[in-house]
């Protein structure tokens, strides 16, 4: 009887090891199953990673510019090309050259820039063409020119008639110059940085016949032009008036009449005249300033239309 008892206990001890050994293999199983389940998660985890250190990378520290490199100026022709002109205006300096002495009356300085296209100082590339100058009359309306050493501007650098009286040294290839002043503008297709000379002035360059040539060119300042004179334009009356300067030896910036409450800076015109409108300042004092910012002040012109009327006075060199 003890035998079959201890018997039956030995089969309840090998039951429950078969059951837990059973158990034991199952978790062992699901345990793997769930390992190999989670495995694509943990691969794609490893594939975001990189992108994420980039992307923090880039929000906290991110990787320098390169340096930009200053444009180089561009020549006149270039210029022309983008008139947002843009062509930017030159800075001037904070006095200009040329100081008149304390015994010239009705001179001051200004200290703002006011040359446009045409600056002292610097060197145009450009070419040279030819053109029958008649008299010597032109579109800057001064008349017939006792001297043929003139030329046209083109209208770029002619600049609504700014360059009317300014003195060019122009310079071939091979050395060859001539002094010219602009008295006409030469209309498209004339291109920025080109002057079409009189024969005359073109013939100090190259035989007439070659007709065009390749040049350089720039503003001077000329040791003799002796005084401006000021001319009120046909039918300028104290109702309107046109007023125009003639014989100044650096380009026209501004021309200004006193008004009895101050300075009214008139408008000018393509055809080289200042206009007053409502009449207001004609028969007035006069103020004119050049390009590099010297002012002179002018009384006495009488209101006479179509009179040329010397003022005695001139600008400094530069």
């Amino acid at each position: 009887m003890e035998e079959t008892r201890q018997a039956a206990r030995q089969r309840r001890r090998r039951r429950r090891l078969m059951v837990g050994t059973t158990t034991g293999l199952v978790v062992t199983g699901l345990l793997v199953c769930l390992a190999m389940a989670m495995q694509p998660d943990r691969k794609k985890d490893a594939g975001r990673a990189p992108a994420t250190t980039v992307a923090n990378s880039q929000k906290t520290d991110p990787p320098a510019l390169p340096e930009k490199k200053k444009s180089p100026t561009p020549s006149p022709s270039k210029v022309s090309a983008s008139p947002s002109a843009g062509a930017k205006k030159p800075k001037a300096s904070a006095s200009p050259s040329g100081t008149p002495s304390s015994t010239s009356p009705g001179k001051t300085f200004t200290t703002s820039s006011l040359a446009g296209r045409i600056r002292g100082k610097v060197t145009y590339p450009g070419v040279a063409t030819v053109y029958k100058a008649g008299v010597g009359d032109g579109a800057c309306s001064y008349g017939p020119s006792g001297d043929m050493m003139i030329a046209a501007m083109n209208t770029t650098d002619y600049e609504t008639s700014k360059a009317c009286g300014a003195y060019i040294l122009v310079r071939a290839a091979d050395g060859a110059s001539v002094t010219v002043r602009i008295t006409n503008e030469c209309p498209l297709p004339c291109a920025p940085g080109q002057l079409d000379l009189s024969e005359q002035a073109f013939a100090k360059l190259a035989p007439v016949s070659t007709g065009r040539i390749a040049i350089t060119w720039s503003l001077v300042s000329p040791s003799s032009s002796g005084t401006i004179s000021i001319r009120y334009k046909t039918g300028s009356s104290p109702y309107w008036c046109g007023v125009q300067a003639i014989g100044h030896r650096n380009p026209l910036a501004r021309l200004e009449v006193s008004t009895g409450g101050g300075w009214r800076q008139l408008t000018r015109t393509d055809y080289n005249y200042f206009l007053s409108p409502d009449g207001s300042g004609c028969g007035k004092a006069i103020r004119l300033t050049d390009i590099y910012g010297e002012q002179l002040t002018i009384s006495g012109i009488a209101l006479r239309p179509d009179v040329v009327q010397s003022t005695g006075v001139q600008f400094a060199r530069h």
